[in-house]
């Protein structure tokens, strides 16, 4: 019952990452509407700030939502932003005009930069060790299934001769925001939080809710045991606590778990997934396929992701850990990559509509952008979300993983915003960008990347070497706020 407590929990808050899926999938088929152009044009440069501007916003979420869990803890700040998403997505249903689209996609985007950072942090430290990666990895499952709910919505909706084609899928995403802002109030605390802020009674429940004691005197000691070790190391960090940023390189270890941390986010968007996702219809009309045709498409490319990362998340990712499946993921991203440039180099298709793409290469191009989807949904996207907020301590969490988060956001904001003029004018050449990109990820990982499966939050210290000195430090500082708080006391 525990298990499937905890499971709950995290599917649930979850509803935040669906949200981030669905809100950023349904804009490649919205884009491609032929309703949508008549009202704003398709031009590519609009295309992209269409885009880019959702994800501007997101960075500025994520950038405050430190600060929000911090003050408020995890649960309030879904709460928040649910609430937000639902101004931003009211707004672009109605939008009579672009800037009013783009203003919507700025506030929805806010939002969702708030819920991208803290569904994952929330999802972490209520998770058990054993589990984590399968919780964790529960957002980028939720993010999957977001992007495919989108993907058939838009090519359902095609088929209204209306504004209502565009208009009903982004009206659909205030239906989730509601659920998620009314129910996360009956889910718990985070029980790190709560001890954080001094409410140490209401976290020893929390723990003993999910471990699901029921009179067991076995698992009522492995709580009080999780408790306990929560407790101490907790309150020692809280001594400590300041929310200045440049206590993510106050020592050699928090620079390597803060490197590590940003760059597992930023090589997350240099796989070139994203690209896929935003403006998929643009590279199956690449590859000869118009119209209808191209949303099919993209609606059967989403049924493959969330089905990779159930099976990644179940039986794998607790089992191999989070480098192996890295490591694969960016060796199979220069392959693909690198096929896609080739077949596009050899069988250009200038104008789909004219000139038949050769079904060989057509078919070769659909199975890598597949593959692709596939591998990434199995390394990058699940592991990515997990190692980013597991590596910090609690004292440096909540903004460790804001800055992580911010720099998944701003590197997502600038491809989005080139990736339609790449494809359009350089065409096979913009796929080679990203062939680069990922032999990159591939040394940077192979060479530098810890592996964290099974570890306690508690007990990232061995992995990542604190040392003597660290510790010492870290001694001096608690002990100098002990005395400045005694000297106020005899004062």
């Amino acid at each position: 019952m525990g298990l499937l407590f905890n499971t709950f929990i995290a599917a649930f808050s979850s509803i935040g990452a669906f949200l981030f899926g669905y809100d950023s999938g349904i804009i490649a088929s919205v884009l491609t509407m032929s309703r949508f152009e008549a009202h704003f044009g398709a031009n590519p440069s609009i295309q992209g700030a269409i885009v880019s501007t959702f994800s501007g916003g997101c960075f500025f979420g994520a950038a405050i939502a430190g600060w929000l869990n911090d003050r408020y803890g995890r649960k309030r700040t879904i709460q928040s932003g649910s609430f937000i998403i639902l101004w931003g997505c009211a707004m672009q249903t109605g939008a009579h005009n672009t800037a009013t689209l783009i203003i919507g996609r700025i506030i929805a985007g806010f939002a969702i930069g708030i819920l991208s950072m803290t569904v994952p942090l929330y999802n972490t430290e209520i998770a058990p060790p054993k589990i984590r990666g399968f919780l964790v990895g529960l957002t980028q499952e939720c993010i999957g299934v977001g992007f495919l709910v989108a993907n058939w919505v838009g090519y359902g909706c095609q088929f209204i001769h209306s504004d209502a084609s565009w208009r009903l899928p982004l009206a659909l995403q205030l239906l989730p925001a509601g659920l998620l802002l009314v129910g996360i109030q009956f889910l718990p605390y985070s029980p790190r939080w709560l001890l954080e802020v001094g409410r140490d009674e209401e976290a020893r429940k929390v723990v003993y809710i999910l471990h699901d004691i029921r009179g067991s005197a076995e698992l009522e000691e492995a709580a009080e045991k999780e408790y306990n070790e929560m407790h101490d190391t907790i309150k020692a960090e809280v001594l400590l606590r300041s929310r200045k940023i440049s206590d993510l390189w106050a020592t050699h270890a928090m620079i390597k778990r803060t490197l590590i941390s940003c760059a597992v986010q930023i090589f997350t968007q240099f796989t070139g997934i994203n690209i896929i996702s935003y403006f998929g219809p643009l590279m199956w009309q690449s590859l000869g396929m118009t119209g209808g045709k191209a949303l099919l498409m993209q609606g059967i490319y989403g049924v493959v992701g969330p089905i990779a990362t159930l099976i990644f998340i179940l039986f794998i990712v607790d089992r191999v850990g989070r480098k192996k499946p890295l490591i694969f993921g960016a060796a199979t991203f220069v392959a693909t990559f690198s096929v896609v440039a080739a077949i596009l180099s050899t069988n250009p298709v200038a104008d789909a509509s004219s000139k038949p793409a050769d079904p060989g290469a057509q078919i070769a191009g659909i199975a890598m952008i597949f593959l692709t989807n596939i591998v990434f949904s199995a390394s990058f996207g699940p592991v990515s979300w997990v190692l980013a907020s597991e590596v910090f301590p609690t004292s440096t969490r909540s903004i460790g993983t804001s800055v992580a988060t911010c720099c998944n956001w701003a590197f997502n904001t600038m491809l989005s915003q080139v990736s339609p003029i790449g494809i359009n004018n350089i065409g096979y050449k913009f796929y080679l960008v990203f062939v680069c990109f990922n032999f990159v990820n591939l040394i940077v990982v192979v060479l530098f990347f810890p592996e964290t499966k099974g570890k306690s939050l508690e007990e990232m210290a061995e992995i990542f070497g604190d040392s003597i000195l660290d510790v010492e430090r870290t001694e001096n500082r608690r002990e100098d706020k002990t005395s400045d708080n005694d000297a106020k006391y005899d004062n």
